[in-house]
């Protein structure tokens, strides 16, 4: 899935819309805010499994796992106190769903990421 050529002004649009919408269990958690993010930055949304875990569920949707330290803005991240899953937002940040809105936090605090195209 390739990006899309608007998909900086996409991503920016859908972290914007969600920049103080509070988490909801059925209706805004991580991993719909991670697909969302796909959406807006390949145009595509992928297929994907839910399993055991949100590694697991992650790796499902088949993009090639990185290094955080590679990660660039768009593309997906797991946190691990509590396991989320959020997107790259910056060099250095990525954001997850909270309580009230979104949560930024230091890239170097993620363990696993996966490049979105």
């Amino acid at each position: 899935m390739p990006r899309l050529p608007d998909w900086h002004d996409r991503l920016a649009a859908l972290l914007a819309a969600a920049e103080t919408r509070p988490f909801d269990a059925h209706r805004w958690n991580c991993g719909r805010f991670a697909l969302a993010a796909v959406l807006a930055t390949t145009g595509r949304r992928p297929a994907w499994r839910s399993l055991s875990s949100l590694e697991a569920t992650a790796d499902s949707a088949g993009f090639p796992r990185i290094p955080p330290a590679f990660a660039r803005t768009g593309d997906v991240v797991l946190a691990v106190d509590p396991p989320r899953l959020g997107v790259v937002v910056d060099g250095g940040r990525a954001a997850f769903v909270g309580p009230r809105g979104l949560v930024r936090v230091p890239l170097t605090t993620c363990p696993i990421a996966w490049r979105i195209a």
